[in-house]
């Protein structure tokens, strides 16, 4: 569960990228890698599931995932380290697909089902067999029974019930996956429609098995910081009290530093740089152009909505996000560095993927794996010298890590430069929700002239799989952010006016890129 640190669930994930970056801070061979199943699971006795040697397959999975690998095949004999030398460089990038099932970490949860509990007192008015429509329930020594060949999970005896003793399952990660990308192979165990997945990875945090694991560049973004090339990271404003409150803002830059990166910049720049572009698209298409406008800043969303919505693919603001317009400013400062962002969201990662943006961002890193990092080189944040803070972005920038933050900044910014202008707002969160908003809009009226504004996670980016802490403390950590901004609203931060050298800043780069490296 998200949020929990002592969940054994967390300590193996954060000890899985500990270790990692362990290996790639200190060096050593594809041997390496084969040694530590052992040393992250000891002994003889297994730790979180009965049989130590799952236990320690399960790890070796995991571990290759994190080096960006595929697993291995369960039918053949191969090493843990097996094709890991390709992996070993700064410019490998993960092999799709970015999220999977580990097959045998799997608890091949039953699918819907209703079944009555313990809790059923046998009541003489026994409502549950009276609202079945098939007869699926019967009371048989005096408590409720389900045949399950009846019935056909429509939940009335569980609505029906006084004593709430009938329940309705359903796989954790079929439930929190809001595009229906989630079915099962021939053992009933999980699988992922990569052609479905927008990468979200609420499946990855619903999973009570940490059956589900994404890919990483931990080791990637290590080997880039020991070489020669600068390494900038770009944290997303959901970072606000995410590794506690010893990482204060004044030690944020020395933080990173320890790290080994060049320096550290906030993201919440290219969100109010994200702010003024979605404005302006709002006020030339809306509603001349188009009916309405979808915000563009998470991936998940808008890659939702091109795939179920490809008519009104073109209402998704063309904006680029936060990310990118953080790292493109990074680069036309010094156009020779490389830049990882870290934030809390996993489709992130398949953005950056793209080549239109792998010019730009070259590693992408979750709170959680950038943790790993820190425990990797035992930091304590009490004995880091202070330094300046990050405190270029405006408080609406940050407040895009949250649910809402991204259509207020947005009519915030339309208020300013047109008092008059009235900017109807639709906001969702999950992408169930993201789902319906979308099937209102293009099949009525009814959001027409409006912002619809998309988060994938519910709650928004502070709610993302990546993340630490639980969403209300995050969102507690987030408001103090906010009130801590030089600035209230992008208009006034000393980079609005960096938009128009921003778009035409590809360019540039394919420029640069005919020239060769020589010239």
């Amino acid at each position: 569960m998200r949020g929990i640190e002592t969940t054994d669930k967390a300590k193996l994930r954060r000890r899985v990228f500990e270790e990692i970056a362990r290996l790639a801070y200190t060096g050593g061979g594809p041997e390496k890698l084969d040694e530590l199943p052992y040393k992250i699971i000891p002994g003889e006795i297994g730790t979180y599931r009965e049989n130590i040697f799952i236990e320690r397959a399960i790890v070796g999975e995991r571990l290759r995932a994190a080096m960006g690998m595929g697993f291995r095949p369960l039918s053949e004999h191969t090493l843990l380290s097996d094709g890991i030398e390709e992996s070993m460089i700064a410019e490998k990038y993960y092999e799709p697909p970015l999220i999977n099932v580990i097959r045998f970490a799997c608890h091949a949860c039953p699918d819907k089902r209703v079944f009555v509990t313990n809790g059923c007192q046998g009541c003489l008015e026994h409502p549950c067999t009276e609202v079945c429509p098939k007869d699926a329930i019967h009371i048989v020594d005096g408590h409720s029974l389900i045949d399950d060949s009846k019935c056909i999970r429509c939940g009335r005896c569980a609505d029906a019930c006084p004593y709430h003793a009938i329940i309705r399952q359903e796989r954790p990660c079929v439930a929190a996956c809001g595009v229906g990308a989630i079915g099962k192979d021939e053992y009933n165990r999980a699988s992922i429609d990569p052609r479905k997945c927008v990468a979200c990875g609420q499946c990855l945090v619903s999973c009570p098995f940490a059956a589900i694991v994404d890919k990483g560049q931990i080791y990637q973004t290590i080997q880039a910081i020991k070489s020669e090339t600068p390494v900038y990271a770009i944290v997303a404003p959901a970072i606000a009290g995410q590794y506690g409150p010893k990482l204060t803002q004044t030690r944020m830059r020395s933080a990173f530093k320890a790290l080994g990166f060049k320096d550290v910049a906030e993201v919440a720049v290219g969100a109010d740089l994200c702010t003024i572009e979605e404005s302006g698209h709002f006020l030339r298409e809306v509603p001349e152009h188009m009916p309405f406008m979808g915000t563009s800043c998470c991936p998940a969303w808008s890659m939702m909505a091109k795939k179920l919505f490809p008519d009104y693919a073109e209402t998704i603001s063309m904006a680029l996000t936060p990310m990118v317009l953080t790292a493109r400013l990074l680069k036309k400062h010094h156009p020779e560095c490389k830049i990882a962002f870290i934030g809390p969201c996993l489709s992130k990662k398949q953005e950056a993927s793209r080549g239109s943006v792998k010019s730009f961002v070259d590693f992408t890193l979750t709170f959680e794996e950038v943790a790993g990092m820190f425990d990797a080189k035992e930091i304590d944040f009490e004995q880091l010298p202070e330094d300046e803070p990050l405190n270029e972005a405006s408080s609406d920038g940050r407040g895009f890590a949250a649910s809402g933050g991204v259509a207020q900044a947005v009519v915030n910014y339309i208020k300013k430069v047109d008092p008059d202008r009235e900017v109807g707002v639709v906001q969702a969160d999950g992408l169930a929700e993201c789902k319906k908003m979308m099937m209102i809009a293009t099949k009525s009226k009814k959001y027409n002239g409006c912002l619809l504004e998309g988060m994938a996670c519910p709650g928004g980016c502070i709610a993302g799989a990546g993340t630490l802490k639980p969403v209300v403390q995050s969102r507690t950590n987030l408001k103090k952010s906010m009130d801590e901004a030089n600035f209230k609203q992008a208009a006034e931060t000393t980079y609005a006016h960096w938009i128009p050298s921003l778009q035409n800043l590809e360019h540039d780069f394919e420029e640069m890129e005919k020239l060769g490296p020589e010239e």
